[in-house]
């Protein structure tokens, strides 16, 4: 599934100058023409490490869960788990 997002990742940057052309010009017709896959609204964030889907947290680019055992294994700087 990484590898997969990855390539609709690809895709996206391939063919966002001829979509935004093509939008601009309303040539929905072309339009239909190109991978459906190069449309960014079909990215999905991923965990970077895991690959899971849900409980993404954007600024570390990971799951919720890698973050709780990273922030517990006191490998993200400036970041703590609560504990009292």
């Amino acid at each position: 599934m990484k590898a997969r997002e990855v390539k609709r990742a690809k895709l996206v940057a391939k063919y966002a100058e001829k979509r935004a052309r093509l939008k601009a010009e309303g040539n929905y017709e072309a339009l239909q023409s190109i991978p459906k896959n190069a449309s960014p609204v079909r990215l999905h964030n991923r965990c970077s490490m895991t690959g899971r889907p849900k409980g993404y947290v954007r600024q570390f680019g990971i799951s919720r869960i890698q973050l709780r055992e990273m922030a517990s294994a006191g490998l993200i700087p400036g970041l703590r788990k609560a504990s009292w």
